[in-house]
């Protein structure tokens, strides 16, 4: 039986006092309020949650606990977006491009978004097309805006239109071409399957939306989870992880940065950030003994 919310609201000073007598160590009131008033206790509780005693609907903390413990896993949540979303973007773009160009070029339809007779299923193809319709009419990039005032095609080509939609929808259009030769030279680029590519854009595109809207990350389970691929040249991942977790995400990225971008510093980025917080617990990330030593890490393309 589901019971109504009673719990009533409280100012942050009185969050502290609550923290401390759940046995939360309190090194500076003022601070903590300050904290607590300006990014929220709810947001700061799920980086307190892996201090709490088992059972952890009891709330008491584990002996020893600070409230510093929690800041810091905050701040390393955030800058772990920050990384993420940096390599993310490199992937997008070469995403775009490569899904905009290579149809155009093998269909030789430069409009070829916008052209239903290339896509399987219609209903699809309709409710994308209000996702770009919604796009295109409010956008106010000005390169679209040159495009509307200077030619009368209802639709830019491919390789302008890419450009402000959103990776979910060119997700879409992906999943919904009809020829599947098309698709496959498409995940080939990648060195992927049309199925675990197709499963490793959603991942990455969840990924990034997690990151834009300041999620946390860093222990959280997939609501998805990526394919795990049969076979894949001798430069993948060879431990047992959970493709649940952040690390398996993180390889996907990997996996696409070292094509797109061959001489990357991801992996140095990566243990820099890591070092910056050792008192993180990489476990919780799915990350295994040695990870770095594994061909993903170790081997250059």
């Amino acid at each position: 039986m589901r019971l109504l919310f009673d719990k009533s609201f409280m100012q942050p000073d009185d969050m502290v006092e609550l923290l401390r007598h759940r046995g939360l160590e309190i090194e500076n009131h003022q601070r903590v309020s300050h904290y607590i008033r300006n990014i929220g206790y709810y947001r700061l509780s799920a980086y307190m949650f892996p201090l709490l005693c088992q059972p952890k609907e009891k709330h008491c903390f584990k002996q020893g606990s600070k409230f510093q413990d929690a800041l810091n896993l905050y701040r390393f949540d955030k800058k772990l977006r920050l990384f993420l979303f940096n390599e993310i973007e490199k992937v997008e773009i070469a995403l775009r491009s490569t899904l905009a160009n290579l149809v155009a070029e093998e269909t030789g339809n430069i409009f070829w978004m916008t052209d239903e007779t290339l896509f399987a299923n219609s209903d699809k193809f309709r409710r994308t097309m209000e996702l770009v319709d919604k796009e295109l009419r409010n956008s106010k990039e000005e390169f679209i805006l040159h495009f509307k005032e200077k030619y009368s095609n209802p639709y830019p080509p491919a390789w302008i239109l890419v450009e402000i939609l959103p990776l979910g929808v060119v997700t879409r259009m992906f999943e919904n071409l009809a020829d599947n030769t098309l698709r496959k030279k498409i995940a080939a680029r990648f060195g992927l399957t049309v199925p675990v590519f197709t499963s490793w854009i959603t991942v990455v595109t969840l990924t990034r939306n997690a990151c834009c809207h300041h999620a946390r990350v860093w222990n959280k389970e997939n609501a998805i989870s990526p394919m795990i691929p049969r076979r894949l040249s001798d430069r993948w991942i060879v431990s047992n992880v959970s493709p649940k977790r952040i690390y398996y995400n993180i390889c996907i990225i990997r996996w696409f940065i070292d094509i797109v971008s061959p001489n990357n510093d991801m992996l140095e980025h990566l243990q820099a950030l890591l070092a910056e917080y050792p008192m993180i617990d990489t476990r919780a990330m799915g990350f295994p003994q040695n990870w770095q030593d594994e061909p993903l890490w170790s081997t250059r393309c």
